[in-house]
């Protein structure tokens, strides 16, 4: 893998020098996009809004519009802006990952110590299990400040890239219901919710949608025909509410038996 960035955690007066590397990948399959006239592949290119000409990344800059005026910012500029910060995770507090709310959590990045920094960074990775909490703290990544959420598995090191609280949208336009359901109704989804309920295992879910699609990729690629599938979507004949869950918990009864 290669590393994303490069730096150090600071744990007080600890310092742990870093790798950061991408701890997703996308299971989406790679399509090119194509002109369907003849199939010729499609380019996008950086052109001079007033030439019409190309223009190579070498000859591109970052600029902020202020007032109708351009300022030219350099690699060194952004650097200067918060050096502490673009290479250092600075830990300002100790959190339970609990207390964090799952629309905060943005991506993932698995964290490597380097050599002169082992000790260190398995010091901290113990003191996490055994505290139960993780770290909070900031860093700059491509130029952006990010809060970041450090927290310990096994032996490992993981960095979760959380939201901003500026970057949640305000939900109060939406149409929500405040009512409270009846009590029945409330027991009975209770009991749905027991029946449905079991340990959570990651190894149960599968991107079905990515490896139907290449099937489908592989037979059209030897000019077989593919078959749709006509979508069924299952509802109810009941119209009230208290039935339908009672429908839903026969079903669930007739799937175990």
């Amino acid at each position: 893998m290669r590393s994303l960035w490069t730096g150090a955690i600071g744990f007080g007066l600890v310092n742990i020098p870093i790798k950061l590397f991408s701890a997703i990948e996308s299971s989406s399959l790679d399509l090119d996009m194509l002109d369907k006239k003849d199939f010729a592949n499609i380019k996008f290119k950086r052109v001079n809004e007033n030439t019409g000409k190309e223009v190579p990344w070498a000859s591109i800059v970052r600029a902020y519009n202020m007032n109708g005026k351009y300022v030219v910012l350099t690699d060194k500029d952004f650097e200067e802006a918060m050096p502490e910060k673009t290479k250092t995770i600075e830990i300002n507090s100790f959190v339970y990952e609990s207390d964090i709310a799952p629309i905060y959590f943005e991506t993932s990045y698995f964290i490597e110590p380097e050599k002169q920094g082992k000790r260190a960074y398995a010091l901290l990775s113990t003191a996490l299990k055994k505290s139960k909490k993780a770290g909070l703290g900031t860093f700059v990544l491509r130029n952006k400040e990010h809060l970041c959420l450090i927290i310990a598995e096994g032996d490992l090191l993981i960095l979760h890239r959380l939201r901003f609280q500026e970057e949640i949208r305000d939900f109060k336009d939406l149409d929500i219901p405040a009512t409270e359901p009846k009590p029945g109704e409330l027991k009975m989804a209770l009991s749905l919710i027991s029946q449905l309920s079991e340990p959570f295992n990651i190894k149960n879910f599968k991107d079905t949608y990515s490896s139907k699609l290449m099937k489908l990729i592989k037979a059209k690629g030897v000019g077989k025909k593919t078959v749709s599938s006509p979508l069924r979507v299952v509802h109810s004949t009941k119209r009230d509410l208290m039935d339908q869950l009672k429908e839903s918990l026969k079903v669930k009864k007739k799937k175990a038996s």
